[in-house]
């Protein structure tokens, strides 16, 4: 006989002498069946037994409880009985919470989702909704929130509702009420007669969980004045009022919570001139400083640091310094500890990698007044016959060291082994591909590595506002749709976005950047019993992609016409993804018709978006999403991360059906991402947050040889690799220490969308 929650299975629990607190502080008897029915509605419709959890709780009642203490209690008992063999318990964690949030909610102001409007006029009264909300009418309001289904809200695991309540819900808020005043936020540039259609769309698309909105537009868009822009990049020039109105940017941009690139390329080297003086310059590190202490102290409000990359060219005579600036040792002055360091590379420094050939570091200053040379905007051919001329100009130059080229990159390697980085930026695969060669050039990449575009210092600074397709929760019929819904949601927020400073407000104004982004390509592989060896069948999902996401944009320059930079652009010669003519796609595509039709209608109607797609690492959005991160595989099928109140356990949502067919990628070689990533990397305009993880513990890459462990060889086989195939960055580079496989979760701080 199963046991149940009551007196006769607990003889000692006597609920006739229980109190128990209600929420709004009154005292009333124990009633089990209250607690029951709580249980089994929390287990209703999932693998788990409401018996099972009932059973748990009996020993920790007591007089005097708390029903937050009974519902805490619920939680950790489902949470203690998730396990890869029944997961489905997380989903119970989570429903309990969401029932805390409800009941939390309807104390503190008397309803729940009864009345949207009346939200909506509550928020406004405590300034924290937009103003722009009021473009709806009462009657439209009402109209809005009868699509709400509060069984939404049932969908989260305990991971994913509790990052959406504590990070993205304002006070007295609920996950529907704030995932619909976004959609109407969005739709709100819409022609009137379609406001609530488009309204609708974008509230299903995203509430069903098929697109996720990056973390400023989710914490952003609902309070008066936020920026909606995850990305952005600025670049310094060798002069002090650049470089101090470039750190006044980066304060800007982390206050409204995005995250900052900044290539310091062109400022001149330790020892270089200041003033005619020679051996005067500090070189990079003192301004690279200031910024590091710039992203301590301007801190989102106290949410959380601000996040910068600082980007460098591998040319530049403070690269060895720079990659020894997060070290202990030293001179502590020079040191900068919380930012992310970022080399930008280049075909040939890669070239002489492979050859061990001899690298030449110079100072950009002396180049430039001596040669006449900007080093740092060329790349392609232009670099290569200016750098081989520096190299023959040397005996008329002081300030340059000579290197070997495969140990200057052993050094980069082994810095990336201790702490992750720096981040890579292959500079001419990058601007090879970037569609506006004829305004500029693109000098390294976002915090997260997967969005960048033209930067002038002082002019233009690159800006991207961000979505992901949920791939987890999208079936092949619906790509089309949610790709048009994507790209338009996206170019909507560029429209009601307030731009942190006036470099970011021309770009956008000029370049009108997005980037649809993916997520869940684990889950989408596990579903169809694939793996990541099935490079078809992955470069067929984001042919469709690429494909629908272009054409909406070339649909919504019909509608509004076209970016302003468009004419001149690799896109107006007929040149689409990666400024491929649509030859290429002859040969490679598998529907290369659409693809030349679309090739001849840019050409005759524009295109909306001069970047639009663009796949960020999504470390904690997938949590909330239901799904794996990006499109890498899953770091482990099941485990547990550690946050601030104990473990809370991981695993992708396919678990139980698809056990195997999720490929854990701390045992995987990374070859095989590499490869995948490059694939899908043709399909897509922008870029890609690559992180790759090599396992350093015995026997995991060669099971023939129990001992063997990953040499220094195979890692810079596979970054060599990365160059080879056409990635366009190396974002973090994890380790599985031997002997342990503890992961280090650091996430990124903006893009996490």
């Amino acid at each position: 006989m199963q046991q149940t929650l009551s007196t006769t299975t607990v003889p000692y629990l006597n609920q006739n002498n229980i109190q128990v607190i209600r929420r709004n502080g009154c005292v009333t008897q124990l009633d089990i069946s209250k607690i029951r029915s709580v249980v089994d509605w929390a287990c209703a419709g999932v693998d788990a037994n409401p018996i099972t959890l009932e059973a748990g709780l009996t020993t920790k009642l007591q007089d005097g409880v708390t029903t937050r203490e009974i519902q805490d209690n619920l939680i950790n008992c489902a949470l203690e009985m998730t396990s890869p063999e029944e997961p489905d318990w997380r989903y119970v964690a989570g429903r309990l919470h969401i029932w805390s949030l409800w009941k939390d909610t309807l104390v503190r102001r008397g309803y729940q989702y009864t009345s949207y409007a009346r939200t909506v006029a509550d928020k406004l009264q405590a300034n924290q909704y937009d103003q722009r909300i009021l473009i709806y009418s009462p009657e439209e309001l009402e109209i809005a929130g009868s699509w709400i289904n509060p069984d939404w809200d049932l969908d989260y695991d305990y991971a994913g509702v509790v990052l959406l309540t504590k990070r993205y819900l304002l006070p007295d808020e609920l996950p529907q009420e704030a995932l619909l005043t976004c959609a109407l936020l969005l739709a709100s540039v819409e022609a009137p007669q379609d406001r609530l259609v488009w309204a609708k769309r974008f509230y299903v698309a995203i509430a069903t969980r098929k697109i996720s909105l990056a973390t400023p537009i989710l914490a952003n868009l609902r309070v008066p004045g936020g920026s909606l822009a995850s990305c952005f990049i600025t670049a310094m020039d060798d002069n002090l009022e650049s470089i101090f109105d470039t750190i006044k940017d980066a304060a800007r941009i982390s206050k409204n919570g995005g995250g900052v690139g900044t290539n310091v390329s062109r400022v001149r080297a330790t020892g270089s001139w200041v003033m005619g003086k020679a051996n005067t310059s500090g070189g990079v590190l003192p301004w690279i400083k200031l910024l590091n202490d710039t992203a301590i102290a301007v801190n989102q409000g106290g949410r959380r640091a601000g996040a910068i990359t600082i980007s460098l060219d591998v040319w530049h005579l403070d690269v060895p310094e720079f990659l020894e600036m997060q070290t202990e040792n030293g001179d502590q002055r020079r040191k900068a500890y919380d930012i992310f360091p970022q080399l930008v590379i280049t075909d040939e420094f890669m070239r002489r990698v492979v050859a061990k050939e001899e690298w030449t570091l110079v100072d950009p200053y002396e180049v430039r007044t001596k040669l006449g040379i900007e080093l740092a905007e060329l790349w392609g051919e232009e670099f290569e016959q200016a750098y081989r001329l520096i190299e023959a100009s040397s005996d008329t130059l002081k300030l340059y060291k000579k290197i070997n080229a495969r140990e200057l990159f052993k050094t980069i390697m082994r810095s990336q082994l201790e702490t992750g980085m720096p981040y890579l930026a292959f500079k001419d695969s990058i601007n090879r591909a970037n569609p506006n060669k004829h305004q500029g050039y693109i000098p390294g990449v976002n915090l997260c590595c997967e969005s960048f575009s033209n930067v002038k210092p002082g002019g233009e600074s690159h800006s991207c506002n961000l979505c992901s397709l949920n791939l987890a929760n999208i079936e092949e019929t619906e790509i089309p749709n949610i790709c048009r819904t994507a790209v338009r949601l996206l170019d909507n927020t560029i429209e009601i976005t307030q731009p942190p400073f006036e470099g970011s407000k021309t770009h956008n104004d000029k370049y009108r950047t997005i980037g649809v982004g993916a997520m869940g390509l684990a889950d989408w592989l596990a579903k169809r019993c694939l793996s990541y060896n099935s490079l078809a069948q992955i470069s067929g999902l984001f042919e469709d992609f690429g494909y629908y996401c272009t054409h909406a944009s070339m649909e919504l320059a019909k509608e509004r016409g076209a970016y302003a930079a468009f004419e001149g652009s690799d896109w107006s010669q007929g040149k689409l993804i990666g400024s491929k003519p649509a030859a290429w796609y002859t040969e490679h595509a598998a529907h290369p018709e659409r693809w030349c039709q679309l090739a001849l209608d840019i050409q005759e109607h524009g295109i909306r978006n001069s970047h639009i797609t663009a796949i960020a690492p999504n470390t904690s959005s997938s949590l909330v999403q239901g799904c794996s991160a990006s499109v890498l595989p899953v770091y482990s099928r099941f485990f547990y991360d550690k946050w601030a109140k104990g473990t809370v356990p991981i695993a992708p949502p396919f678990i139980k059906e698809a056990f195997w067919y999720y490929q854990e990628n701390k045992n995987l070689d990374q070859k095989r991402v590499v490869k995948a990533i490059a694939i899908i990397q043709q399909w897509i305009d922008t870029g890609i947050s690559m992180e790759l993880l090599f396992n350093l513990n015995q026997g995991v890459y060669y099971p023939e040889q129990p001992t063997a462990t990953i040499k220094a060889r195979d890692i810079l086989e596979t970054l060599v690799m990365a160059w080879q195939e056409g990635c366009k960055a190396v974002y973090y580079i994890r380790t599985v220490q031997r002997d342990s496989f503890e992961e280090s979760r650091e996430e990124c701080s903006s893009c996490a969308n």
